[in-house]
């Protein structure tokens, strides 16, 4: 494994921002991580992300190791050359997808039936390393078990009991010196047990830490108490990763509490059915009332979409079923998202986060 370094350049509070060091380069966080699913991030190209600015782009791995496979894509020299990206790339396990299927889980691992064509699969936290090798990303994420919320006690106490097993498994058998692997904290929205499972997964020693299961249907006031609890007993030399959440109230929470990077598809789905991220909140770009509108998504926005476009525009384009519209309010909603993060870190640089953070919660609170 490759440890991710991680050096604070600035810090306000418990937010900061820094350099995160893998094997193959660095990046710069707060970060936010836009998902291509199935090696690609919808509607857009590998040149998109660069010239979006991107830093990090997710595959799935549930998808990946179903169509095409995780050998074939081995064949192409793994994740971001399959998919002509030459930044950096992180897997998640796949385990949310597979839980979200309604698996038969085991101590050992579990088994469930293809989205594609009903086939059956068995998944161990030994296999979820390997064929994460074989994608070859730069970031892997351990196997890990996500409850649905709410559960019982019961459901998340084995939830958690099979994650922390799973954890020291998989980590026994990781073998790649140029792939960083990390753990994943679980513990439903109690906090002493998002504490115990934070010391617990510290303690194996990976070289960044990942919490799950978090923004599943809890509310905010349930999700940041249990977020704090986790961050609270996780090493501040390795990154830290809010797994699966986007939207701008809780990002600029979670990184007031000292979160390094986020992932969430919540951009490009928005995107594609025609809802824009903006300074004022969400702009449902196909209402009637923006038939004639001269405006920009967003004028405070710095992206070649805001500078291009009127919504007028764009609302003709989804009225006339045309996929650019789908492509355009997309690339919007990753550039915006984007400033949003290059504005967290100016703000913790200069000492200001707090007012930023009221802004953005005024707003999207």
């Amino acid at each position: 494994m490759f440890p991710v370094r991680f050096d604070t350049v600035a810090s306000d509070g418990a937010a900061r921002t820094g350099v995160a060091t893998t094997a193959r380069g660095t990046y710069i966080t707060p970060c936010f991580m836009p998902v291509g699913t199935r090696a690609a991030i919808k509607y857009l190209s590998a040149a998109d992300y660069e010239a979006l600015g991107a830093q990090i782009v997710l595959g799935n791995t549930y998808h990946l190791m179903l169509r095409p496979g995780a050998d074939t894509v081995a064949h192409f020299g793994g994740l971001g050359r399959f998919s002509g990206w030459n930044g950096l790339t992180l897997t998640d396990s796949g385990g949310f997808q597979i839980f979200s299927l309604e698996p038969k889980v085991d101590d050992d691992g579990v088994t469930f039936k293809s989205t594609y064509d009903g086939s059956k699969h068995r998944f161990t936290p030994e296999l979820a390393v390997d064929v994460q090798q074989k994608l070859g990303a730069d970031i892997q994420m351990i196997l890990d078990v996500c409850p649905p919320l709410p559960s019982s006690d019961h459901v998340i106490d084995e939830a958690l009991r099979r994650t922390h097993a799973w954890a020291a498994r998989g980590r026994a058998v990781h073998i790649r010196p140029d792939q960083s692997l990390f753990g994943i904290v679980q513990g439903g929205i109690d906090p002493n047990r998002r504490r115990d499972s934070a010391r617990i997964v510290s303690d194996l020693d990976f070289d960044g830490y990942g919490i799950g299961g978090l923004s599943v249907g809890e509310t905010r006031d349930e999700m940041i108490p249990a977020l704090a609890a986790a961050l609270e007993h996780l090493p501040a030399d390795r990154p830290r990763y809010l797994m699966g959440v986007g939207d701008p109230a809780s990002l600029v929470e979670a990184v007031g509490l000292g979160v390094d990077q986020f992932d969430c598809v919540m951009q490009t789905r928005l995107g594609r059915h025609g809802t824009a991220l903006t300074t004022t909140g969400r702009v449902h770009v196909t209402n009637a009332r923006h038939a004639r509108s001269e405006e920009p998504l967003d004028p405070a926005c710095p992206c070649d979409v805001c500078a291009r476009h009127s919504i007028g525009y764009l609302r003709h384009l989804f009225q006339v079923n045309e996929p650019t519209a789908s492509r355009l309010v997309s690339w919007h909603n990753i550039a915006w998202t984007f400033h949003l993060v290059d504005q967290m870190r100016s703000a913790i640089s200069d000492g200001h986060f707090a007012d930023l953070r009221r802004a953005v919660l005024d707003v999207w609170g």
